[in-house]
């Protein structure tokens, strides 16, 4: 097998599950927030979904394998200003795993969710759903929470429509498939060293990670205000 056809394992499954269950649930927040009353416990239920989702990527960064360590693409404002530079010319500056832009995306995205489970924890209609939080403050501030759990997740919309324009500007302009390879794991050989392959994808450290992350969302939604108990939340 030719270098230009021999693939290396770059993205361990955890984390490509990881990515599409995220992308999944924020189209799905948006269209359970979108239906209307009747849909708002599920959109609520999503809510802590997706910080036991946050929560998983967070660990991850840490102690998955390599290309999923936050310590692997995170790079200095020199770096990225440098990888943009090189956007320009015929082929940009190699990575294997995330790129220095594609990096600081994951960053972003990651705390605009953050942010938006955050504030979802205390908001309110003023109707008949609140977040299990919401009594520990005052109204004034849950509507400023509220608002602000309106207006991010607007962010989070222009974010990802900037994140599908990248992924056609790589494809359609510098002839690189990004989306296959968050299916299969594999890049090509041409892309990665021998030495930037991943061997494992580390499931059983994925497992207990996944484990720890739901034991803290169940200790978060349990620490809640009694006032909450009976009432629908996120």
């Amino acid at each position: 097998m030719s270098v230009t056809e021999e693939k290396r394992l770059v993205w361990d499954l955890p984390l490509r599950v990881f990515h599409w269950l995220f992308a999944l649930s924020i189209a799905a927040s948006w269209a359970t927030a979108e239906a209307g009353f009747e849909y708002m416990q599920y959109h609520f239920y999503l809510g802590y979904w997706m910080i036991g989702l946050v929560l998983f990527r967070i660990i991850w960064g840490f102690v998955g394998p390599r290309h999923a360590r936050f310590a692997n693409f995170l790079r200095g404002p020199s770096t990225l200003l440098k990888y943009l530079r090189s956007l320009k010319g015929g082929e940009p500056l190699n990575s294997a795993g995330h790129n220095p832009a594609g990096g600081l995306m994951v960053i972003v995205m990651m705390a605009m969710v953050a942010f938006q489970t955050g504030t979802g924890l205390f908001a309110t209609d003023d109707i008949a759903w609140w977040g299990p939080y919401n009594p520990a403050v005052s109204g004034a501030l849950a509507g400023k929470l509220t608002s602000l759990h309106h207006a991010n997740f607007n962010m989070i919309l222009g974010a990802v429509a900037l994140h599908l324009l990248a992924i056609g500007f790589y494809w359609l302009v510098k002839k690189q498939n990004l989306v296959v390879p968050m299916f299969t794991g594999h890049k090509p050989a041409m892309w990665v060293a021998p030495h930037e392959a991943i061997t494992s994808s580390q499931l059983l450290k994925a497992l207990i990670v996944i484990v720890i992350s739901i034991g803290l969302v169940y200790w978060l939604i349990s620490a809640a205000p009694p006032e909450a108990v009976d009432a629908y939340s996120f």
